[in-house]
């Protein structure tokens, strides 16, 4: 039963994980706190060109004139050699990720290496940059039906010796809880998206009512 409950816990951490992208994909963007992540990546940009309007879209109206300030201190001092250039770019990474995670209402706990981007997340951001969602599709269909096809055949394999002995039974019961959880948080994340989506309509409805 152990190995079980470590099955299920694994199986709904990753669903809470899928259903903070498929319902609230405004904080779908975890990784922004990474060196790899859309923020920085911005960021460098901006700072090579010199121009901070790229910058502004990742952070609210009131945090822009402090993005402007501290943009420009980073430029200035970046003139200053490669040792301060480096320093400065650091800062102004921090500052950007940190006030942009403040406006998502999500904590900062510093910025984290590339490797720290879940893989799903990255592939998600290829498909914006490359305007293919197809990689991405196939591999979390193919994850999820995979996961679908092993608990399956262990439930029903441990069907045919579920009469067999107590010993056998529970096994069988272990691997049918294992199975029909999946099933379940897998259609539980379906219906919430389906509902989110149908709210986000109806309130699109609602205000070309007006």
């Amino acid at each position: 039963m152990k190995k079980a409950m470590t099955s299920i816990k694994g199986f709904l951490t990753v669903a809470a994980l899928a259903l903070v992208i498929l319902v609230a994909p405004q904080t779908a963007l975890a990784h922004c706190d990474t060196l790899d992540g859309p923020v920085v990546a911005t960021a460098r940009t901006a700072l090579d060109k010199g121009d901070v309007t790229p910058l502004l879209k990742w952070v609210k109206v009131e945090e822009e004139e402090g993005i402007r300030t501290a943009f420009n201190q980073t430029l200035a001092m970046r003139k200053m050699g490669p040792e301060a250039k480096d320093f400065a770019d650091m800062y102004f990474f921090e500052t950007l990720v940190r006030i942009h995670r403040a406006g998502e209402g999500a904590p900062y706990t510093g910025l984290k290496p590339g490797a720290a981007i879940d893989p799903a997340v990255a592939l998600a951001d290829q498909a914006l940059g490359n305007g293919s969602v197809d990689k991405l599709v196939t591999v979390l269909t193919n994850a999820m039906a995979n996961g679908l096809r092993e608990r399956f055949a262990q439930a029903y394999e441990n069907q045919k010796h579920a009469d067999h002995s107590v010993a056998t039974g529970r096994e069988f019961v272990e691997s049918y809880v294992v199975f029909t959880h999946y099933v379940e948080g897998m259609h539980g994340l379906i219906k919430a998206n389906a509902a989110h989506h149908g709210e986000t309509a109806a309130a699109a409805g609602g205000q070309h009512a007006h």
